[in-house]
């Protein structure tokens, strides 16, 4: 299906001429790379005034590389605040936490936390789990460094957009699978979990900002090394393939109905739902992917974001509140 000016919310056609060449980001692979390096020179290290910001850099667990991680706090903590692993989107071949920096301000702002965000490798420079294994080993450093972070390992919150979210839902995953933390809640936005969807004419979709083609590029650049040797996918890879959702924790999410990851989004939540979990969704209609942040001025977005904190509000104070001692 092709998405025309008409199809989208009347809030989203004003930005339809300046998103429709978005996805050329991630056709070449030449100009993906470029993309990642100036986003390295401008935005990486780069703080936000109001937050208190550090950088940390955790070995890998194969020794072969140190995944530089972003650390934000509240500028006056008081106590051992939650941690929010947050996970940063891309389509698993662009970005870093830096770019999300006004959703992660947004997340401490709502509620008090501790943010950590990991660079993590991505598809072009290690297919997974390179990635998958950045993200959860970043989220075992933290809570085996609680005490320095000034965190509460018992309070635990994944978050992210996406890919992030693709990667939130994988880590959350792993998680309940090992017993290693236990997850208060997670947040996988419009989450990308469903390699199969680019071969399901059903759910083909010609639409700005991503569409199936580009979801194509980018599910292939990160299962490169398993498709390679004809390997089957795991579901910690793409978390749809998961069949068991038993013991998850509460999830908050959210997709527009005019992107490719709308059609997974509903089945993971209702296969979350039909296991028992707590969860938060809505659907957006005539929304492109990313509209709350590509778009974040026009209504329809504004009304996203109030969705995801006032979610995360309620979820945060139902928990990931510190119980009391005795």
């Amino acid at each position: 299906m092709r998405v025309t000016r008409d199809m989208l919310h009347a809030d989203l056609q004003p930005y339809y001429s300046r998103i429709s060449r978005l996805e050329v980001l991630f056709k070449y692979k030449w100009l993906t790379k470029l993309v990642n390096m100036l986003l390295k020179r401008v935005s990486a290290g780069r703080d936000r005034q109001g937050l208190h910001c550090d950088e940390v850099h955790i070995p890998s667990g194969d020794g072969r590389w140190q995944i530089r991680a972003r650390v934000y706090k509240p500028e006056q903590q008081k106590g051992p605040l939650p941690l929010l692993l947050y996970i940063h989107g891309g389509g698993y071949l662009l970005g870093n936490p830096e770019m999300s920096i006004d959703v992660i301000e947004r997340f401490i702002k709502t509620r008090p936390c501790v943010v950590v965000a990991p660079d993590y490798r991505k598809a072009y420079t290690e297919p997974y789990p390179a990635g998958f294994d950045d993200c959860y080993e970043t989220l075992l450093w933290a809570i085996n460094n609680a005490a320095q972070l000034g965190i509460d390992p018992d309070r635990v919150i994944v978050a992210g957009h996406s890919a992030g979210g693709g990667l939130t839902a994988s880590v959350t995953l792993k998680a309940r699978d090992t017993g290693d933390v236990k997850i208060a809640f997670q947040m996988p936005i419009y989450p990308m979990i469903d390699d199969r969807q680019p071969n399901d004419s059903s759910r083909d979709i010609d639409v700005p900002v991503w569409n199936t083609q580009t979801n194509r590029i980018g599910w292939n650049a990160y299962l490169a090394s398993l498709r390679q040797d004809s390997s089957e996918i795991p579901a910690y890879a793409a978390a749809a393939r998961n069949d068991d959702y038993e013991a998850f924790p509460p999830t908050i999410t959210f997709v527009g109905t005019l992107e490719p990851f709308y059609w997974e989004t509903q089945v993971y939540v209702q296969a979350l739902q039909n296991a028992g979990v707590e969860v938060r969704f809505q659907e957006f209609e005539n929304c492109f992917h990313a509209f709350d942040t590509i778009a974040a001025d026009a209504g329809i977005a504004e009304a996203a974001l109030a969705f995801t904190f006032d979610s995360y509000a309620e979820f945060y104070d139902r928990f990931a509140v510190a119980k009391p001692l005795g």
